[in-house]
């Protein structure tokens, strides 16, 4: 049975690459052109690198927080993958083609122009989170220009989605501070009224000043006991200082037991206080609630017009679109080379050692 023949041994064998010297040749000539072709015509290697940013890279941290507007809106786990993802985009290529004017340069309709992107223009993350945009052009002007305008459209996109997420939640926010200003205007206007009516301006001031009224009655009763009892000694209960002063201890006794009255029907009474007190007191805690949310509110409202000036700083630019100074080859060419030589290389070892089924030819 006649082996199969390998391609190494149909070149062997060959009638015109059989022949040493033509084979040779040959050979040294197709290595000469596929080292031109690896060097010439010489290609341009243009890139960009860039990076998400955060508002703290910005030096306004301390502000954007105080301002409720330090928080990345793609968020810190995703950021990169939001610009990436951005960056390989149709829109972005879109922008890139028409900015470029990708058709008239390589005659191209605005399909062919985005595909011709989609192949050309290599969209990679590296180490540490950083994007880089290169493209290989004869033309190095061309393609700085390209992935210039590319790192340019990345910004530009993810600022428009930073402003239309930041539109949304000023809408929330602006719906969130005028429900919070209708209830700080109804809990003052509550806070106020019991004021008036209950003729405290301050609440807590007045359970103070009821809590020291009773203790004096109490020294003054105490006192006029002893006015009494002093009184007794040098003259009867018919004298008029006796009288009057049993008169005051009956009035002093009727406004103390007033006073330390536990009921809030009676006026000026400890229960009437400490009820209404505590109604104050309610009130004044809806009012602080309610003022400390219009705050809040407020406040991070403000922040949205600073999210709005800082929409597109979302990008850093660690790298400005340049041309690497580095000679780039063809490595088609090489490839093709390389192959080439391990050919001839594996026909000369062919030639040396047969395989014992073949007879050695000698050398032409």
């Amino acid at each position: 049975m006649t082996p199969r023949k390998s391609l190494v041994g149909t070149l062997a064998r060959g009638r015109i690459t059989g022949n040493d010297r033509v084979r040779r040749t040959g050979l040294a000539v197709a290595l000469a052109v596929s080292a031109v072709f690896t060097v010439y015509p010489q290609n341009y290697r243009a890139a960009v690198s860039l990076t998400p940013s955060d508002p703290s890279t910005l030096g306004l941290s301390g502000t954007l927080s105080q301002l409720g507007a330090g928080a990345n809106i793609f968020g810190n786990q995703t950021a990169i993958e939001v610009s990436l993802k951005v960056a390989r985009s149709v829109y972005v290529r879109q922008l890139v083609a028409k900015r470029v004017k990708l058709g008239e340069r390589l005659g191209l309709n605005e399909t062919q122009g985005l595909r011709w992107l989609e192949k050309n223009v290599d969209v990679r993350i590296m180490r540490g989170g950083i994007i880089e945009i290169e493209l290989v052009r004869r033309d190095g002007d061309f393609a700085r220009e390209v992935v210039a305008t590319y790192a340019d459209a990345v910004r530009e996109q993810l600022g428009v989605i930073s402003r239309e997420q930041t539109a949304y939640k000023r809408r929330i926010l602006e719906q969130l501070v005028d429900q919070a200003a209708q209830r700080l205007d109804r809990a003052q206007a509550e806070f106020d009224t019991f004021r008036l009516n209950t003729r405290y301006g301050d609440p807590q001031s007045a359970v103070q000043e009821v809590a020291k009224k009773v203790p004096a009655l109490d020294a003054q009763i105490e006192a006029k006991q002893s006015e009494l009892n002093a009184l007794r000694r040098f003259a009867t209960d018919q004298n008029i200082l006796v009288q009057r002063a049993r008169v005051e201890l009956d009035e002093l006794l009727r406004r103390r037991a007033l006073a330390a009255e536990p009921q809030p029907q009676q006026r000026g009474s400890v229960g009437q206080v400490v009820q209404e007190s505590t109604k104050g007191l309610r009130l004044r805690r809806e009012l602080d609630v309610a003022q400390s949310l219009y705050d809040n509110y407020k406040r991070f409202l403000q922040g949205t017009s600073v999210e709005d000036l800082t929409s597109t700083a979302n990008i850093r630019i660690l790298e400005p679109a340049y041309v690497d100074p580095d000679r780039q080859y063809n490595f088609p060419a090489l490839a093709i080379g390389l192959l080439l030589l391990l050919l001839g290389l594996a026909v000369e070892f062919y030639k040396l050692r047969p395989p014992p089924a073949e007879p050695r030819k000698a050398a032409q």
